[in-house]
């Protein structure tokens, strides 16, 4: 087990997508866990928060959105801009806020959980994916830029991950998603959150030190297919 005893973690949007599941399993592993349920939506908000939540060694950017469905023509521009102000605008006024500190101090991990609609086509998606891909580019290009201070950002690009905002009670019991599961994802079942959470914890311990602008797919295969 990979300890994370007296490490200080925030965690965005703890209450919706895989906040829950990663809360609970960092704070397994001896981390102090601040979990935040803030929009972040308001351009001063993501400072705030850090500045409110004193030192933090780690960084877990979980944002989340009930994710649209317009087909292309019909998208229209609020929809794009509502999508963009939820998932992609706060991520670098985080990344800003906290990189100070952790420059400073010479180590540090920031942490996206993203999503694999950015990896692979769906239709219907095109806002949602298109939100989603601009986080996982941000990522790598932040990753690399902020190595040489000892500073790892990665992200994680999921789908098919039990979770209560993508894949409810409800749609988990449908004959219909069920025939999907086994159609479409070579695993045949969703990832357990545990699974998922696990492995978030892993990227914020020092055994992951060594991943730069990494995106991980944890998808069950689907990406692959």
């Amino acid at each position: 087990m990979n300890s994370l005893q007296g490490k200080r973690i925030l965690v965005t949007h703890s209450d919706a997508f895989m906040g829950p599941a990663i809360c609970t399993n960092l704070e397994s592993k001896g981390a102090t866990v601040i979990a935040s349920q803030e929009t972040l939506i308001a351009p001063h908000e993501p400072a705030a928060l850090i500045a409110a939540s004193g030192q933090i060694d780690i960084v877990v950017i979980n944002l989340s959105i009930t994710a649209p469905t317009s087909a292309a023509t019909d998208i229209s521009d609020e929809e794009w801009r509502h999508t963009f102000s939820l998932l992609v605008d706060p991520l670098p006024r985080i990344c800003k806020a906290i990189l100070p500190q952790m420059i400073e101090r010479k180590r540090g991990k920031i942490i996206l959980i993203g999503s694999a609609a950015a990896l692979r086509g769906m239709k219907r998606t095109a806002t949602y994916s298109a939100a989603r891909g601009a986080q996982l580019a941000y990522v790598q290009a932040l990753g690399v830029e902020v190595a040489k201070h000892n500073i790892q950002v990665n992200a994680v690009a999921q789908n098919f991950v039990d979770n209560p905002t993508y894949f409810p009670a409800a749609v988990q019991a449908d004959e219909r998603f069920k025939a999907r599961l086994q159609r479409e994802v070579p695993l045949g079942r969703l990832v357990s959150a545990e699974e998922d959470a696990e492995f978030v914890s892993y990227l914020c311990s020092a055994a992951a030190d060594c991943f730069v602008g990494q995106v991980f797919p944890l998808c069950g295969g689907w990406v692959g297919r």
